[in-house]
């Protein structure tokens, strides 16, 4: 099951490019983390949520017991790559904690259900996760 989600993601990806680093109808982005042990870039694909002036990406895993690796990729090392809606540029990644973190999961959860769905089904909290555009 790993090697088909690595050849899709792998597929999304070049589809994505291919496309002006877009894709119409879908709210995807590409993140590229520094892996946390091996220190190689790693590109996901992945949904992203417009809040307020935020872009922010959330690490449900489809509802998975663990965290996703680009989640842990990130907290050590929060300097990413986003690539959307026709651009590229460099980033930081910042956990929302406390209030901040719940009260933007809620209003997720109003636009995207399937994320309270995932979140009541593991004992983990979902993380939510601001991508600021680095400073120049």
């Amino acid at each position: 099951m790993i090697e088909n989600l690595k050849e899709r993601n792998q597929q999304l990806i070049e589809e994505f490019r291919a496309n002006g680093r877009r894709l119409t109808g879908r709210p995807l982005l590409l993140l590229t983390t520094t892996g946390a042990r091996t220190g190689r870039p790693h590109t996901t694909p992945m949904m992203f949520v417009e809040d307020r002036d935020r872009v922010l990406v959330i690490a449900s895993a489809a509802g998975a017991p663990r965290h996703p690796a680009w989640y842990h990729n990130l907290v050590t090392n929060p300097a990413v790559t986003v690539e959307r809606d026709g651009e590229t540029y460099a980033a930081t990644a910042v956990p929302l904690t406390g209030e901040d973190r719940d009260e933007t999961f809620a209003r997720i959860v109003e636009r995207y259900p399937f994320f309270a769905e995932h979140q009541a089904g593991v004992s983990r909290r979902i993380p939510v996760i601001a991508l600021q555009h680095a400073a120049a």
